[in-house]
């Protein structure tokens, strides 16, 4: 007689877990700064020190390493110290790809267009 046998995560694959860390990672992509920065470092060729993103952004410097350090912790930039100066280049590609999907999905809500339907 055949027993199917149970899964059982382990203790990191726990789904509650693995709930909870994407809950924290929606949560800090939930700031329209952090994701300025973001798609910002995504259309950089190398990585950028902090005085140019905050003179490209035309945001203040406080702010800007504010949101790096968060973005930072949570692993989705990574940095560089070269003296004063501290360069940041995106540290995870995932994030990107969700936040490029988010911004596709943003662009066909204000066109009023239909999403694809073929995507499962």
């Amino acid at each position: 007689m055949f027993t199917k046998k149970r899964w059982r995560p382990s203790p990191a694959e726990q789904p509650d877990a693995l709930i909870n860390e994407a809950a924290k990672i929606y949560k800090v992509l939930s700031n329209s700064t952090r994701i300025k920065i973001l798609y910002y470092l995504r259309h950089q060729t190398d990585e950028v020190d902090v005085k140019t993103i905050v003179n490209d952004l035309g945001l203040a410097q406080p702010v800007v390493s504010k949101q790096l350090g968060i973005l930072r912790r949570y692993q989705l930039v990574c940095s560089r110290r070269s003296g004063t100066r501290v360069f940041y280049i995106l540290d995870d590609p995932h994030i990107m790809e969700l936040t490029d999907d988010m911004i596709a999905h943003v662009k066909h809500e204000i066109k009023g267009e239909p999403h694809p339907k073929n995507l499962y």
